[in-house]
Order: structure tokens, then sequence, then C-alpha cells
């Protein structure tokens, strides 16, 4: 059988054929692309010339190119564009993949050749970014249990198969619960309060789910967040977040808590072996936090600031309510309706008023423009590449002088096929080969406000300031200028990968990069001064409470990670007891957190969440520079492209911060911004 994803991708740019590709191809290929990494592994283990970098930690780092080529296809795809027979693949595909990995990994020959270069480093003339490789290359040896005895070496490959397929099973979980749900409503006194756009998708959505004549609402943020911020009735208020709240948390087939911990268990149990005393011990030792004491003394740092305003913001939006509607006993569900009319009545402005200048294609436009006068980036959309689903777009990124930077891909709508959220993926990474500069190719995926009959994506400020920071992630993948493809790129610490992102949402503020695109999509006038000063005006209203609201997931977290979790009999119950110093409402019976904490249970963030508010002190504290010296000042824009987004991993992050910024970040800046100090 001729098989695309064995084949030498022809289509320009090299891009992956995905009109060519068939569910059936992808069991073949990884089976195939194993054979080939088997044999590259044996022909390191039985090099008899000299060990050094360039004879076998070359060779290693380069080799298994077609396993990392296809597993980007297949588990990009799994997540973007999913179908009930990938899911079935994934159960073998995954497992396979960890088998392999496992065996590599804990291979005592191969580990043995990797030491004697390691231990004779001292001897070699490398460079900063062949002794980064060097080093990752031999812990990850030792991470994963190379210096084990046999025994113990079969415990870690049973873990991290059992881990693997629980994964697996944890989002595909996420993924059926999510889309089951339906609020469907016929009577139209219901809708009151509702934006006429979200009513219109509403009735859209309905028609395909096949409820002709009434409207139809979803846990897909585009559906949900709206309904909850502006529906009047209460009841489907309560409706909604009690759904949301209870995800794959409800003792039925798709319930994770026994999964969650499961996973938490295996985890533990896993880094003791390998001589941790807890996952997170593990997992900081790879960190710029490098302890849990470190993550802890920033979380509890942050909560002291902000949670006097956390408190005194939740009093003022309860009176609001009580004051408008009566509301003795607010709840959750209250929340984002009445901060919205509160804010509203303060700032006059809300999310209706600026979604018309915010129109999904100047938005985008908006941010490749700022990548334009920033880091002399060029962006043409082509129609030559194959695409994986008829939303997605496809761009040429070329420099100042029409070389080839990247390819980029833009995919930007809910649907059935695709997991929730929004997040920033290579389908090709950055390398050299043979001399020749290999060039990425990045996507961003993203679920956002789609087109209705009447008018076009019309998006949420939240929105704008989420296309920003996946679009700051792509640009990390898109400038990258390494050696290995193991350090290019977002290849980072967790804790510094965000920076790129982050300080991109900063410019999504400043009236002089929203007068690149916000103009309003009937009239086309610029967005006034006013409406921007209010935008600013009010981006720190509430603000304690998101603190703290972030602060909670990162403490539950390391809750779960920071300690050994065998006695947590109870999901729900040790959830209360983690966040009880940062619970600012009531807690919901029967919601949990946990179950549907895709990041923590499903991504690589755990104990690794609170890495957005180790990076928003970052971002903040380097997007000080940008407004002392100008936000488009192409002296701080080339510095921070240099020694941030090109350098990927190939040097310590902290090195890499101060040869930006001229000295190591401060706390304060984040606090400056956020108004708590």
């Amino acid at each position: 059988m001729s098989n695309p994803l064995l084949e030498k991708f022809t289509n320009p740019y090299g891009a992956r054929p995905f009109d060519k590709i068939k569910n059936e191809h992808y069991m073949p290929a990884i089976k195939e692309a194993i054979k080939m990494h088997k044999e590259e592994i044996e022909a390191i283990k039985n090099f008899d010339g000299e060990l050094t970098f360039a004879n076998i930690i070359e060779p290693y780092a380069t080799s298994g190119s077609a396993i990392e080529d296809i597993s980007m296809i297949f588990f990009n795809l799994k997540s973007a564009n999913t179908n009930d027979e990938m899911n079935e693949i994934a159960k073998e595909f995954s497992p396979l993949l960890t088998a392999h990995g496992n065996d590599v990994n804990l291979d005592a020959d191969l580990f043995a050749k990797v030491k004697v270069v390691f231990d004779n480093k001292e001897n070699e003339d490398l460079n900063a970014e062949q002794t980064t490789l060097l080093n990752k290359i031999y812990k990850g040896f030792v991470r994963n249990g190379a210096l084990l005895n046999e025994d113990d070496k079969n415990k870690v490959r049973k873990i991290d198969e059992e881990l693997s397929k629980l994964g697996l099973e944890f989002s595909d979980h996420l993924l059926k619960e999510t889309n089951r749900f339906e609020m469907v409503i016929d009577n139209q006194e219901d809708l009151a309060g509702l934006p006429e756009g979200l009513i219109e998708a509403a009735a859209m959505t309905a028609t395909e789910k096949g409820h002709d004549g009434k409207w139809v609402f979803t846990l897909d943020y585009p559906s949900f967040g709206p309904f909850i911020t502006y529906a009047q009735n209460r009841e489907l208020r309560k409706q909604m977040t009690i759904a949301s709240g209870t995800k794959c948390a409800k003792g039925d087939e798709l319930d994770n808590q026994e999964i969650v911990k499961r996973i938490a268990m295996l985890r533990h149990e896993r880094a003791g072996i390998l001589g941790y005393k807890s996952h997170a011990d593990y997992i900081l030792e790879e960190r710029m936090a490098m302890s849990a004491k470190n993550v802890f003394d920033l979380l509890n740092q942050l909560k002291d600031k902000a949670m006097p305003a956390a408190l005194e913001h939740m009093d003022e939006v309860k009176a609001y309510a009580k004051e408008k509607d009566g509301i003795e006993d607010f709840a959750s569900w209250d929340y984002m309706y009445y901060y919205e009319k509160l804010k509203k009545e303060k700032y006059s402005i809300d999310d209706e008023m600026l979604k018309p200048y915010f129109k999904l294609e100047n938005v985008l436009n908006g941010v490749f423009e700022v990548a334009t006068k920033l880091y002399g980036l060029n962006f043409k959309e082509v129609s030559n590449v194959p695409k994986y689903h008829d939303d997605v777009m496809t761009y040429e990124i070329t420099d100042r002088d029409g070389n080839f930077i990247s390819l980029f891909y833009g995919d930007y709508f809910p649907r059935s096929s695709k997991r929730g959220g929004a997040w920033m993926t290579a389908f090709r990474e950055q390398y050299v080969q043979n001399g020749e500069d290999i060039r990425p190719h990045i996507a961003n995926v993203c679920n956002f406000t789609k087109p209705t009959t009447t008018k076009p994506s019309l998006l949420t400020f939240n929105e704008v300031t989420t296309l920003f920071h996946e679009f700051g992630h792509a640009l990390h993948g898109i400038l990258t200028k390494c050696q290995y493809r193991m350090l290019s790129g977002p290849n980072v610490f967790w804790d510094f990968v965000e920076l790129p992102s982050q300080i991109m949402e900063n410019w999504a503020f400043e009236k002089e990069c929203l007068d690149l695109f916000a103009k309003h999509y009937e009239t086309g006038e610029l967005i006034p001064e006013e409406l921007v000063q209010k935008l600013k005006d009010s981006s720190n209203f509430g603000e304690g409470r998101h603190t703290i609201r972030q602060l909670s997931l990162g403490l539950l977290d390391m809750a779960w990670h920071s300690g050994d979790p065998s006695n947590i009999t109870n999901v729900e119950e040790f959830e209360t007891l983690a966040t009880k110093d940062v619970q600012l409402l009531p807690k919901i019976p029967g919601t949990m957190t946990s179950t549907a904490f895709g990041h923590i249970f499903a991504g690589g963030y755990s104990a690794g969440y609170y890495s957005y508010k180790w990076a928003e002190v970052l971002d903040a504290d380097a997007f000080e520079l940008f407004l002392e010296e100008g936000i488009f000042n192409t002296t701080i824009a080339d510095r921070f492209r240099e020694n941030i987004l090109e350098k990927g991993g190939s040097e310590h992050p902290m090195d890499l911060y101060k040869r930006f910024r001229g000295r190591e970040p401060e706390v304060d800046a984040l606090l400056r911004r956020g108004g708590l100090i």
C-alpha cells in the first residue's frame, strides 16, 4: 500500500499531504518509522570509533525524524479534527509510541555511550547550544530511568504505558461530554438579554443539530461564555454553569474521577522509583522555578496581594446584584452576569460595544502587521498547500529580503471534531540538516465565534487577546534559529514557554496597535480614542478575582502533584480542601475542576500550571521596556527576537532573559500592571 506518511513530502514548502492521508495509513506508518528508528539506534550502539559529541550525540538527536513527523500529524489532527476511528487508533498508536520510547530511554548500551560523552564533555570544544543538548539528552535518559535496575525499569515501562492510555481516555471523555450537552430553548422569552449575534448562532446550531425553529447553546466557549454573561434567565444560567462544572464528574461512563486519581498515583509512584519525593519535585527540577517551595512562594505572594482586592470586588458585585435584582443568595452563575452589567455601568463599555471593531479577518491582519512592524515578517495567504479542514487558512511567511521563514495554518472556529480551548502547535519544527535550515510549519488552533448568515466572525476582546496570545506562541516557533529540533522554538522550560505568548497580549491594549486593525466592520471607522481609554480603564476591573482564579488552579495542580495522593478517596472533597484559602463563592455541590482539567491531566502542565503566573511576571517586566522605549521600537524588538524568540531552548532561560532585559525580572511589574500595588 502506498503510504503518504512515509513518502517524501513534495507539496510546496514540504507541506503535509492532508489531502492524501487516510486513517488506515497511521498504524503502518508509525510501525515502519519505529523500525527505522531502531535501526538508527543500533547503528549508534554498534559504533566502535571515538565516542564524541559528533559521533554519538548528534546522530541520536537527529534520529527518529519519521516518528516525529507522523506523530505530529496524528496527534495534531486528533485534537483539531478527530473522529471515532482516530480515537480508536490512538488506543494502539499511543501505547506503541510509549513502549518504543521506553525501549530507547532504558537501553543500557545506548546510555553507556551517551554517558561516556557526557563524562568527557570538558574535553570537547562545545558551544552553548551543543552543551545544552548534551545535558538535556543525558538528563532525559536519567530522568526516564536509565540508572535503574531491570526490575524498576520494567515498573517505569508499565507506568508510562498506563499513563499514556489514561491520558487518551481522559481527553476522549472530555470531548464527548462537551459535545453531548445541548441546552435547547424553544421559548423566545428565555433569550432575553442575549446579544443578537449569539441568538443567531444558536439558531444555526439548532438547525445543524436537528432542532429547527429553536435555539441550541453548547459548552463550547463562544456559546457558553456569552450565555452566562448575558442571559437574564437566572435558572438557565444556573443550568449552564452546573453543566460545565460537572463535566466528566457525573458518575457515568464518561466520568474522570477514578482516572485523575489513578494518573496522580502513577505519577507519584514513578517519581518515587526515580528517587524524587513527589511528581512536582521531578517536574520542577527542569523548570525555572526549580522547587515546589519556590512555586508556593510565588503563588502565596500573589495571593496575599490579590485576595484583599478580590474580596472587595466580590462584595461590590454582590451588593450590585442585591440592589438591582434583590439577589440574596449570590452564586457562581450570577458572577459574570452582574460583573458585566456593573462594568458597563462603571466604565460605559462591554463586549457588545467592542465586537463590531474586531472582525476576525481584521484582527488576524492586525497581529500580522504587529509582527511586520516588530520583526520584519511578511504574510501572504496561499491556496497551493493541502488543508486538514476547509476552515483552515494557510499563509506563507517571508522576511524583509523575501526569504521563506515559515508556513502558518490558522484554524479558528469550533466544531464537534475539535477539542475546546486554544493552542499553538507545529506540523514541522525548525532544525538544521546538512547545512540547510529546515523552516517550520506552525499552526494556531482556536474556538472563536463563528460567522452567521448576517454577520462576520466578530470577536470579544477576550478572544482578541487569545488570538494575540496564541500568535505569540506561533512567533516562538516561526522565528527560531536553532541547530537541533529538540531545542528549537517552544522546546523550552514550561515556565518560560508562556513569555512569548503573554507579552503579545499587551499590544492589544495599545491605541497605536489597535489603529492597525480595529475598524468597525460596517463603517470602517477606527475604534474611537475614548473607547480604547475605557477599555484600558476597565482592564483591571476584577483583576484581583481573576488572579485568585488563576492561583486556585495553580494551587490545585500543586496539591495533586506535590504530595502523596494515595489518601485521596473523594475528588470533590480533596479539591475543596486544596482551594479553601482562595474560595470566593460558595462551592456548587457536585462540581469539580479536576475532571475537566485537561492542562494537567492530558496536557503538559502537570505541576506546571503556575507557569502562567510565573510567565506573567516575565511578560509584564519585559513589556515595561517596550512602553519606555516605544511599543514598535525595533531596537528593543530586535533584542527580544535575538535573545528570546530565536534562541528556543538552546540556553538557560534566565540567561536569555537577562541578556534581553539587562537584569532579572521584577514581580512588581505584574502587580503594577494589575493595579494591585
